[in-house]
């Protein structure tokens, strides 16, 4: 195997100095635009590969952005990253993906490697159970790196957050069924200890109160965001008396589960009961009964979350300069909602 080129075998075959060969390389305005032509187009035909840790370690930057995720087969994830990716590559940044699989001490060992990596900047979705992460969050605060919350956030002074208004998409979608006739409305809540789920049901709750509809607490089913959960929820649901005519789910994957379970059961859907998910995933418009639901606008959101990042890199003396981004949510209506249109 052949020993890697270094800066010194371009300056012995140019006959410069490598301090010189190093300035060019890096486009050093001391070192004229022909020798830099020389010195870049030299290189390149001895296959010669700049060490990145390197030169991190001389300019304090490594280019690399750490992005944590609790999953990335999920559209909603999957297009966040992309709206991030597409927002810093043309800073030339990389990006770093890492999985937390909801497990609160692997998100902690993402944090850990990605500073150990140098990186300079981390942007976060926590874990349903995140609870003992706020001192590995503070040593990344006292690192200097930016770190920017977005969609799952926790209330920390000095970190900024990209989310939705969760409260606003619960009561969207909640007073949209109301609007069609619904009288007696459900909801499948996610994990509450969380505050994107304890925002929609509260959004939910509103929407019932205001409209003079009284609150059922044996309507609101926690349920996972799954086929399955929506599912199981959905048969408990209909065995009460009088069962509801229609759901309000926090997440599509539960919303599509219900409205298999409802047909299961010979229910029509919307003529006698309507279901409104949450997420707007690819599955819910191209469904042959397309699915009504709340669009979170995750490609917005991901080019948000990568303005704030540059916004505080670029302005490293106010580091602390705490942005908090609330996008608003957007309800399509489609089949599984639309009673008045049929």
């Amino acid at each position: 195997m052949s020993e890697k080129t270094t800066i010194y075998d371009i300056a012995k075959k140019l006959k410069i100095s490598a301090a010189t060969v190093s300035r060019a390389l890096n486009n050093n305005p001391k070192i004229s635009e022909s020798t830099c032509k020389l010195v870049q187009e030299t290189a390149a035909k001895m296959n010669y590969k700049q060490n990145r840790l390197a030169l991190a370690l001389k300019s304090g930057k490594s280019g690399n952005i750490g992005v944590i995720v609790p999953r990335i087969n999920t559209n909603f994830f999957g297009t966040i990253i992309r709206g991030i990716e597409e927002e810093l590559h043309t800073n030339k940044y990389n990006v770093i993906i890492c999985q937390t699989h909801e497990d609160e001490n692997r998100e902690i060992e993402n944090i850990t490697t990605l500073l150990d990596a140098q990186v300079d900047g981390i942007m976060i979705s926590v874990t349903n159970v995140s609870k003992n992460n706020e001192k590995i969050i503070k040593s990344v605060l006292n690192k200097k790196v930016p770190l920017i919350f977005f969609d799952r956030k926790k209330n920390i002074d000095g970190v900024s957050s990209v989310t939705i208004d969760d409260f606003n998409g619960g009561y969207i979608a909640t007073k949209h069924l109301i609007d069609q006739g619904c009288k007696r409305i459900a909801h499948l809540s996610g994990d509450q200890a969380l505050e994107i789920y304890e925002n929609r049901f509260k959004g939910y709750q509103q929407a019932l109160l205001d409209n003079s509809i009284e609150f059922n607490e044996s309507y609101v089913i926690r349920s996972k965001s799954s086929l399955e959960d929506g599912a199981i929820a959905t048969t408990k649901l209909l065995a009460l008396s009088p069962a509801p005519d229609a759901i309000f789910s926090a997440s599509d994957f539960a919303a599509l589960g219900a409205i298999q379970e409802l047909k299961a059961n010979g229910i029509k859907i919307p003529q006698d009961f309507c279901v409104v998910g949450f997420g707007n995933e690819p599955f819910t418009k191209f469904m042959e009964l397309s699915i009504s639901t709340v669009d979170q606008s995750p490609l917005e959101m991901g080019n948000m979350v990568a303005k704030v990042f540059l916004e505080q890199i670029n302005h490293i003396e106010n580091f602390k300069m705490e942005k908090k981004i609330v996008l608003n949510p957007i309800l399509h209506v489609r089949k599984s909602s639309s009673r008045k249109d049929v």
